[in-house]
């Protein structure tokens, strides 16, 4: 039943989406592929639309540059032979590349962060039509809706909360806002929150890169720099969770214009108790 759970959320993300990324993890040192990610490929294989899969093995900073390159480069491969014998003749298999310890995620501080790092990202693309773009339709605005109104897991807006490109900074146009923001938590001491970042224009990674900290999570620092200026501000830290979704929900794809890149450079917020 979660198999079928799954396919099903799965199946609308592709429709929905410009671009999805599908992760299949490993065990340290082993391109060896566990029998929940042949259930992922599994599923992965069965979609039915025009799509271009595009493969890029990781691996933790363990061992030495060459047996990392080697070893990303394994895991790509398992993952590109296991897809080979399962795809139709829709989904095109366009690249199969290992990148050693070139795109870290964060600073591999714990095991369970070095974990996220030995993986493989499956990038899954749709094919738009010469001058064809999405806009996704607008959320409610968080600073503008009455709590009375808003439902637990529901996701809204923070407008004019934008990034500049390739850092965690926000513009300073989003500080009025984030001061409401802060004014509300002040006011309603029971409202917990999940930040949640968002990138654009970085098509070839798991996240963007985070310039200033030289890292591949630039959709999450984004949110934990609200998160941190929050707490700075006096609110809870267990009051509010960051995350990052990197470029998978864009609010405009392709981004054509700055304005366009703008708007997906941001932070979106979902109520997680009220």
């Amino acid at each position: 039943m979660k198999t079928l759970i799954f396919l099903f959320l799965f199946f609308i993300s592709i429709n929905m989406n410009s671009q999805t990324v599908s992760s299949i993890y490993f065990k340290n040192n082993s391109y060896e592929l566990s029998q929940e990610s042949k259930v992922k490929l599994d599923s992965l294989a069965q979609l039915k639309s025009n799509l271009t899969f595009r493969i890029f093995g990781n691996c933790d900073p363990s061992g030495n540059v060459e047996l990392n390159k080697k070893l990303s480069e394994n895991r790509a491969n398992a993952v590109s032979e296991y897809l080979k014998g399962k795809i139709g003749n829709k989904i095109k298999l366009a690249s199969t590349v290992g990148l050693g310890i070139e795109k870290q995620i964060n600073d591999n501080s714990t095991e369970d962060l070095r974990s996220k790092n030995r993986r493989v990202d499956v990038f899954i693309e749709k094919t738009f039509a010469k001058g064809e773009k999405i806009s996704r339709k607008a959320l409610p605005s968080f600073l503008s809706t009455k709590i009375a109104q808003m439902k637990v897991k529901d996701t809204f807006s923070l407008p004019d909360v934008n990034f500049i490109g390739g850092r965690h900074v926000w513009l300073p146009s989003g500080n009025p806002n984030l001061l409401r923001l802060l004014k509300i938590l002040k006011e309603n001491p029971s409202l917990e929150i999940e930040l949640q970042g968002h990138i654009c224009c970085d098509y070839e990674n798991f996240d963007g890169e985070d310039t200033d900290l030289g890292t591949f999570n630039l959709s999450w620092t984004r949110a934990n720099a609200i998160k941190e200026f929050l707490i700075k501000q006096g609110i809870q830290a267990s009051r509010i969770k960051a995350n990052g979704s990197g470029h998978l929900n864009p609010v405009v794809y392709p981004e054509v214009t700055e304005a366009d890149r703008i708007k997906n450079r941001r932070v979106e917020l979902v109520l997680l108790k009220k």
